[in-house]
């Protein structure tokens, strides 16, 4: 998963979403209809902006679904029955990654 959005934003159209996790549009759309959790707001065409809290959700289902294999309702049960747990634990492994891949520049720097 590649998420690079400019922290500075306050919302994020479906594409620059759809874009940054390297999926179709329809996906999200389709995320958006199947998870309570994410709520993106409409603007006055009608169009999907989401908020950076929206992202957060968007990389955790991603992570279920995509990474860890989680069917589609079983993301959903996860989520709902461990919510706060999950997005620690999800939010660990990725300062970790973060961690792991800037120590391998300093090696490669050796």
């Amino acid at each position: 998963m590649h998420v690079e959005l400019s922290p500075d934003k306050r919302y994020y159209s479906i594409g620059e979403i759809a874009k940054a996790f390297d999926v179709n549009a329809s996906l999200i759309r389709f995320w958006d209809s199947e998870f309570d959790i994410l709520k993106p707001k409409k603007n006055a065409k009608g169009n999907r902006m989401f908020t950076p809290e929206d992202v957060k959700n968007l990389q955790l289902i991603y992570h279920l679904v995509k990474e860890r294999g989680f069917t589609l309702e079983g993301a959903r049960t996860h989520l709902k029955e461990g919510q706060k747990k999950t997005l620690d634990k999800f939010e660990i492994i990725r300062k970790l990654e973060t961690i792991k891949v800037q120590l391998t520049n300093i090696k490669n720097e050796l």
